[in-house]
């Protein structure tokens, strides 16, 4: 139910652990980062009772398979069997469990909010922002008069001159449309924000869907096309004139994505850091007049940006000078309506469901309206909704153990970087300087936001849609030039993720993951270690993976490696890409090792890390055989068990172009075939399916 951001748009280098599906897909970003789980230490669900004395699901086991051939299956197969896919999602997993059961809680203090007797100013207006957003027959009344407005905005262009500033209207009300804009900390001084250009401005989930010549590329593209038509057509153009113009529109979005940096390429921090003076920027756009749109996008003055792709505007420019104006109109005009999709009436979010659902992830039914504006409120409102989430869920020894948790991993990192063989003396330093430098947010921030700027108005689901949008455009633009605030959160207490922030160096677990699967208050400590800890270790490795390790203490984007370290990681992490880019994902459609890089290496530290802080913990806390496993067997499988999972075909295609994890499978058994202390666990002989030679090792 989210919009496409217009305004955080670049694939900025942060860690998340998980990110979710949408049934919009969209450029993954800023919006959304993410790392992993606080603890929750409220009451167990009452749908998720103890399955085990040691906290294992034994019900999600298949004790049939053998371990140290398909681990997988071992750890899951129970699991998998018994929740398939739902046909109101592309795919289904631990994450998804865990978020419908905060979904439930979230439904009820939403509901809860709708009271006409509520008096609390913020408790009231997510309560009329949601009662909104499920008003269907009010949205069906209105029909398409709150879209008027906006659409004749893009009509009223008279002269390719005065697309800039119609343009700077759409981003800074959250509506996409040519390249992205908004604030982000400087990569080389990441005490300050300042403005950032990239690319953006294409439906598509990727450049490759434009630019491949595969069939499922061309198949793609064609019902892209199509989708575009019939959005036009439900805006009210005429369907033979709506074909012509989604050709149109078709066409102009792949020169963008020619022009595009591919994902890969977009990973390398340095690739997407072009620090210019605000002039410079505008003598690549010679035929874009950047002072009007800045104007009407309300960018605050100062004197430089990050242009995080040159090329990129350059592009722009050139389709604003090359293409007729009627076509550049019809594109501004199918990204209104594209932005704007989700509180229109419900012809609208049907066909937009039937292209990002049903087509690029094979959802067969479009999810329940409760969920789609539950998750709109968490999205725009979330500190509200999420200060009363955090009072009825995270009890008052969730951060203590959390902590506690962080502390035994941050340990344990420490010792791996002093024993490791592969780097200089003269690097390590820096890496423990930068270890001891990392800040831990746990559960919810220390000051909730301020929402009292923000209007909503019971029964106007397009109006507050828009409003929310432009508050938020605005929180960011109030950034530029100021001091990065640390202790601001990218996603919101409810939130079933977590991320690692480079630009900070700091590790964030909502309150929303710190729950059953990932955390069991009365599991013991194998099982949490093999799940929780693995998750503390997991964003804690991003700080020293592909990208992270690009960044120092202070967050800024500096080579604190000798050249010989530098290569000596490359190395081990080349092992790394090669052994996930043989998974098949589905069909022919093999992982891409270079794009799940970062987080393939993550996970491969995390488990190890917590191995390693295991280890030291049961050296006081002894543990024996529990469920017929020993400790060592219930820690691998604790780790297995969260990412067990079912998804579509298409969701699994998607994600294996898009998507920098690796599938649940893979994510189980690609850490485990790495550790020769699986293989002792299990007596695994030298030439099971689980134990690989060589072992890839970069932490």
């Amino acid at each position: 139910m989210t919009r496409s951001r217009a305004f955080l748009v670049v694939a900025l280098p942060v860690a998340v652990l998980m990110i979710a599906d949408d049934t919009r897909v969209r450029a993954q970003s800023l919006d959304r980062l993410g790392t992993a789980p606080s603890i929750v230490e409220g009451q167990q669900p009452v749908d998720q009772p103890m399955a085990s004395r040691s906290g294992i699901d034994l019900a999600a086991m298949d004790k049939t398979a053998n371990a140290c051939e398909n681990f997988y299956q071992y750890a899951c197969g129970g699991w998998i069997k018994n929740h398939p896919t739902p046909a109101d999602q592309p795919r289904y997993g631990r994450f998804n469990e865990l978020q419908d059961r905060n979904n439930e809680i979230l439904r009820d203090i939403l509901q809860d909010a709708m009271e006409p007797t509520v008096k609390d100013p913020d408790m009231k207006k997510i309560g009329d922002f949601y009662s909104s957003c499920m008003s269907e027959q009010a949205i069906e009344q209105k029909g398409l008069q709150p879209l008027e407005a906006d659409l004749k905005r893009v009509d009223a262009i008279k002269a390719k001159a005065d697309i800039p500033a119609v343009l700077g209207y759409m981003h800074s009300h959250g509506m996409s449309g040519f390249f992205g804009f908004g604030a982000a900390p400087d990569f080389k001084d990441a005490s300050q924000y300042i403005l950032i250009y990239a690319q953006a401005g294409m439906g598509l989930p990727d450049r490759d869907y434009y630019v491949n010549d595969d069939q499922n590329a061309k198949d793609i593209r064609a019902k892209y096309e199509q989708h575009v038509a019939k959005m036009l057509e439900l805006g009210g153009t005429p369907a033979a004139r709506a074909a012509a113009d989604a050709t149109a529109i078709v066409n102009l979005e792949t020169t963008l994505a020619k022009a595009s940096l591919d994902r890969v390429s977009r990973r390398n921090p340095m690739n997407i850091y072009h620090k210019m003076p605000r002039d410079e920027v505008k003598t690549l756009m010679p035929n874009f007049n950047l002072s009007a749109y800045m104007e009407l996008a309300e960018a605050p003055p100062g004197d430089s940006a990050n242009v995080s792709e040159p090329e990129f505007l350059k592009a722009v420019d050139q389709v604003v000078a090359a293409t007729d104006l009627a076509d550049l109109k019809t594109y501004l005009r199918w990204h209104v309506i594209h932005s704007e999709a989700a509180m229109l009436p419900k012809k609208f979010v049907d066909e937009n469901f039937d292209f990002y659902g049903r087509t690029l992830q094979g959802a067969k039914e479009q999810r329940p309206r409760w969920k789609r504006c539950v998750a709109a409120t968490d999205s725009f409102m979330g500190e509200a909704l999420g200060k009363i989430y955090v009072a009825r869920t995270f009890g008052p020894e969730g951060k203590q153990r959390t902590i506690e948790m962080v502390q035994n991993i941050e340990a344990a990192l420490a010792n791996d970087i002093k024993e490791i063989d592969w780097m200089s003396l003269e690097t390590k330093k820096q890496a423990e300087l930068k270890l001891r430098a990392v800040a831990n947010k746990i559960g919810y921030p220390d000051r909730w936001r301020d929402y009292s700027s923000l209007r909503i108005v019971p029964g106007d689901a397009y109006g507050n849609f828009e409003r929310a949008s432009q508050f938020q455009y605005r929180h960011q633009m109030a950034k530029i030039g100021k001091p990065v605030d640390k202790t601001e959160w990218a996603m919101t207490p409810p939130t079933v993720n977590a991320y690692y922030n480079p630009f900070e160096n700091n590790i964030n677990f909502p309150a929303g993951i710190l729950q059953p699967p990932f955390y069991i208050k009365a599991a013991d400590d194998a099982v949490n270690y093999g799940a929780a800890a693995a998750v503390v270790g997991h964003e804690l490795t991003h700080g020293f993976d592909d990208q992270g390790r690009r960044f120092d203490a202070q967050g800024n984007l500096r080579d604190w490696w000798t050249p010989a370290d530098g290569k000596a990681f490359e190395e081990r992490a080349s092992c790394i890409d090669k052994q996930y880019s043989d998974y098949t994902a589905v069909d022919d459609v093999h992982l891409n090792g270079k794009l799940t890089l970062g987080e393939n290496t993550a996970d491969n530290g995390g488990l190890r890390l917590a191995w390693m802080a295991l280890m030291e913990r049961l050296k006081d806390h002894p543990l024996g055989q529990a469920d017929g496993l020993s400790p060592e067997q219930r820690f691998f499988v604790g780790w297995g068990q969260m990412w067990c999972e079912n998804h579509t075909d298409e969701n699994a295609r998607l994600r294996a172009k898009t998507d920098p994890h690796s599938p649940g499978e893979f994510r189980a058994v690609g850490v485990i075939s790495n550790m020769p202390e699986f293989a002792k666990a299990f007596s695994c002989p030298a030439n099971a399916k689980m134990v690989k030679q060589p072992i890839c090792r970069v932490w």
